[in-house]
Order: C-alpha cells, then sequence, then structure tokens
C-alpha cells in the first residue's frame, strides 16, 4: 500500500507501513539531527517512531547544522 505525503513542500509516495523515523532515514537524514512539523505540529524526537505516516500526511524537517 501507499501513501501520498508532502515532504518539504514536495509530493512524495511512500511504501506502507513507514514510520516518521524510518522516512526520516530513507531521506538519507539522522534522526537524531533534525527538526520535524507534521501537519503543523512540532514533534520532540521521541515522537518520532510512534507515528505512522498516512495518506495526505504533510512533514518539514529541517536539518541542523553546527557552525560559526
Amino acid at each position: 500500500m501507499t501513501a501520498n505525503i508532502t515532504a518539504n513542500g514536495k509530493p512524495k509516495s511512500v511504501e506502507l507501513p513507514c514510520s516518521l523515523v524510518e522516512f526520516i532515514q530513507r531521506l538519507g537524514l539522522d534522526p537524531r539531527i533534525v527538526i520535524v512539523e507534521y501537519n503543523g505540529e512540532p514533534l520532540r524526537r521521541e515522537q518520532f517512531a510512534g507515528v505512522a505516516l498516512k495518506d495526505g500526511d504533510k512533514i518539514e524537517v529541517v536539518r541542523i547544522v553546527a557552525g560559526g
């Protein structure tokens, strides 16, 4: 089964079942260094694994970058 979601403003198809943490990893990102907004709500990292993606979800993923 496939879900159509929007990630960072772009349409994506995701094979289900898929947790938010799995999706982040599929993007090639480390879940420990991103900030996520899921359907308009910011999430704590501890919540990522418990969120099951579904059709129509909107996700914004921002990678934290250190520097000076």
